[in-house]
């Protein structure tokens, strides 16, 4: 289970790469803006995790937005929470869904959406979307803009 933490207990320090997301810690800070809507997005192009029956690496583009509440998350710890995946054999299904349940239990948002565009592998791309909460009206929200495969990239 991944931990959480309160806190930049990371940032300004030299931590080594977690070798699995059970290992991972994710952090939180508080959001100066709280109750403005507005999102915040992470782009991952290139997250790799492993096939968990070959073992064979697999790629992919993430893509995670949210309207925060009182909580964002602290980037460092995201990028070694989302690195740690590199060792971690899991279906393309499982990693996209544990990323975006992760970051809904430790931020509270008050709109999340996470878009896992995977590259194929058997000539088959498999794209995971997942989204809980509902957006303000009015919000502005870009498109992901990860166009259909055709060589993504």
């Amino acid at each position: 289970m991944v931990k959480f933490h309160t806190g930049a207990s990371l940032l300004g320090h030299s931590v080594e790469n977690p070798q699995s997301p059970d290992e991972a810690t994710l952090e939180r800070v508080p959001n100066p803006h709280e109750g403005q809507n507005y999102v915040a997005r992470f782009t991952a192009p290139e997250f790799t995790s492993l096939c968990p029956v070959t073992g064979q690496p697999d790629f992919a583009l993430i893509v995670i937005d949210y309207l925060p509440g009182a909580w964002l998350v602290e980037s460092k710890s995201l990028k070694l929470y989302l690195t740690s995946y590199r060792n971690h054999g899991a279906f393309h299904e499982d990693c996209t869904l544990r990323i975006g349940k992760d970051l809904v239990a430790l931020l509270e948002p008050r709109w999340f959406r996470i878009g896992g565009y995977w590259y194929p592998r058997g000539g088959i791309p498999i794209d995971v979307f997942w989204a809980v909460g509902e957006l303000p009206a009015g919000t502005w929200v870009p498109d992901q803009s990860v166009p259909p495969y055709r060589g993504r990239g």
